[in-house]
């Protein structure tokens, strides 16, 4: 009997992480076929640990565009800028400068955050590729919103569930744009693309069907129907809550990881990086599904 090379089952791991989310895949190669044994693999694992950490992906981009499409539809960014050439699917994330412009987003991830969730459709999932790594700083903290729910007093569920809030992607633009050089003056055409979106504030997983917290810092500005007091500090005390240390994995970046996580479930927030070391990473961002 012969077999498709795309049949041939790879020999690899998924080790959970000791941490609130997160597991490592280790012995995978995504230069190679990926049979749909494997794929159900690790979309199990990604629904189950929420980022899935691949080692050592020595992949291009072409390759990472092609893995990320398996589990949906691409989504651009509204920074075009930023777009690696040849691959408007690719987000370049860089705090690198030349010739007097950054190369990439230097400031992603300032805020705790679940990415495009100012979109009808937020995403399903990022995927972030390590092509230069600092020797210092540079990581990524992912905070898990199904345990934020959870734990959540149950007379805080009770008074949150069935609000909805506003997302929008200029809630904290002109802050951000006076602390760095990173964010351009966004166009007609690109603040059209970024109109405000409300979403529940307590989403369910469409896949798992577990209840998450579907707020945060950088792009919900208010909930609706409260007056705007009551508003922020409801929202201030979901922040608060969703973040606490228990509910967090902090990822120290390894040559050539490729994470993906879950917007859907999780949080993120980046480290930080010395602004004289170098980081380039490249982003792709699957769509999901209309929050409820």
């Amino acid at each position: 009997m012969t077999f498709a090379a795309a049949d041939i089952v790879q020999d690899f791991e998924i080790r959970p992480f000791d941490a609130a989310l997160g597991a490592e895949v280790v012995g995978l190669d995504l230069n190679q076929p990926l049979s749909s044994a494997d794929f159900q693999r690790i979309h199990r694992a990604h629904l189950d640990h929420h980022v899935v950490v691949f080692r050592d992906q020595r992949i291009t981009p072409a390759q990472q565009v092609a893995f990320s499409r398996r589990f949906g539809p691409l989504q651009i960014h509204v920074l075009h800028q930023f777009q690696l050439a040849n691959h408007p699917e690719i987000l370049i994330v860089s705090n690198v400068v030349e010739n007097g412009k950054p190369i990439g987003l230097g400031d992603a991830g300032h805020f705790w955050h679940s990415d495009l969730s100012y979109k009808e459709k937020p995403s399903l999932g990022s995927l972030l590729h390590a092509i230069e790594l600092p020797a210092q700083g540079g990581d990524t903290l992912f905070a898990n919103m199904h345990t934020a729910w959870e734990t959540l007093p149950p007379a805080l569920q009770r008074k949150v569930e069935g609000l909805r809030a506003e997302h929008t992607y200029l809630a904290r633009y002109a802050e951000l744009q006076q602390r760095s050089p990173w964010r351009p003056n966004l166009t007609p055409e690109q603040i059209a693309q970024v109109k405000p979106v409300v979403h529940p504030v307590v989403r369910t997983h469409p896949e798992t069907g577990r209840k998450a917290l579907f707020v945060s810092e950088h792009f919900t500005t208010r909930i609706i129907g409260l007056p705007d007091d009551e508003s922020r500090t409801l929202l201030d005390e979901l922040f608060a809550h969703s973040v606490k240390p228990e509910h967090v994995y902090r990822h120290q970046w390894r040559e050539h990881d490729l994470v993906f996580w879950d917007n859907r479930s999780l949080l993120h927030l980046a480290g930080g990086t010395p602004d004289d070391l170098r980081r380039v990473m490249y982003r792709t961002t699957i769509e999901g599904d209309t929050p409820f």
